[in-house]
């Protein structure tokens, strides 16, 4: 039996997000700098003979027709890929907290399974099949750090100096779409440049749709007060629940507040299966 065991799947942090404008279809245009840490998954594929796609669940239950298997399945899809697989799942990152990882646990799927089933796709391939995921499986893709622009379609490679953060998860989630459909939400942040972004990485600009997730979730600001009480400066990701902040200097982490899950993370300089899109054992 051909099997790939202990395949990682990082969670990214949003530095900063900006929302520039919005396009004529509903789109959000946005500017980020999308920063994987090494908060993980895991995930274990064997291959089958019968064509099916089965997942088991080693931490807390998944829905049934998750990202993993829906990207399984759209792999297949695309390529007319007879192989099955029986996938294992080895959930640490919360859902729900702006980390992506369901858009990562996606992403590694299909470079995992590009290999098992020996497609060998190229990574524009698979690209393509995640992007019908989600926005956001293409970076997981990349394998680099990256500056993001478009709608979150353009990616930039980027170089970041080594860093730990401190994250804090509350309990509750926030809902994207009531984000972005609220009318408080700033959509007309002046466009940055990566130059400006480079000159101070861990303190530069802002999450615009903080404010509108404080206001949805009081969480996220009991989550943020308990960073400004370790001295810590701190700002949400992506769309939340999860907050974090720069840790300058080495420290221990004191007990958090029972509400909050809480972990202290570096960030990688790449994506572990970079270069996983040309594997072809």
């Amino acid at each position: 039996m051909r099997a790939l065991y202990d395949i990682a799947a990082p969670a990214k942090l949003n530095l900063f997000l900006h929302i520039t404008g919005r396009r004529a279809d509903g789109y959000h245009l946005l500017q980020s700098a999308f920063m994987l840490i090494d908060w993980c998954d895991t995930l274990h594929f064997e291959q089958r003979g019968d064509g099916q796609i089965a997942r088991t669940d080693l931490g807390p239950a998944l829905p049934d027709e998750d990202l993993i298997v829906r990207a399984a399945r759209a792999l297949q899809t695309a390529t007319g890929c007879k192989r099955g697989a029986q996938i294992s799942v080895d959930k640490r990152i919360p859902t729900q907290a702006g980390l992506g990882g369901g858009s990562s646990d996606a992403a590694s799927t299909l470079l995992a399974l590009n290999c098992l089933w020996q497609l060998g796709l190229s990574r524009q391939q698979l690209s393509r099949i995640g992007l019908q995921l989600g926005a956001d499986v293409p970076f997981f893709l990349l394998g680099d750090n990256a500056w993001v622009e478009g709608i979150g379609e353009v990616l930039t490679p980027l170089a970041l100096p080594r860093a730990q953060v401190l994250v804090a998860k509350p309990q509750e989630g926030v809902q994207t779409q009531a984000i972005y459909s609220s009318p408080a939400l700033k959509r007309n942040t002046n466009t940055a440049t990566i130059s400006g972004f480079a000159a101070d990485p861990y303190g530069f600009g802002r999450n615009d749709l903080q404010p509108v997730a404080q206001a949805l979730c009081p969480s996220v600001t009991s989550a943020l007060q308990w960073l400004e009480s370790l001295g810590l400066r701190g700002r949400m990701t992506g769309s939340g629940s999860a907050v974090f902040a720069w840790v300058p200097h080495p420290m221990l982490v004191p007990a958090a507040p029972e509400q909050l899950q809480v972990r202290l993370c570096s960030n990688l300089e790449v994506h572990p299966l970079k270069g996983w899109a040309s594997c072809d054992s």
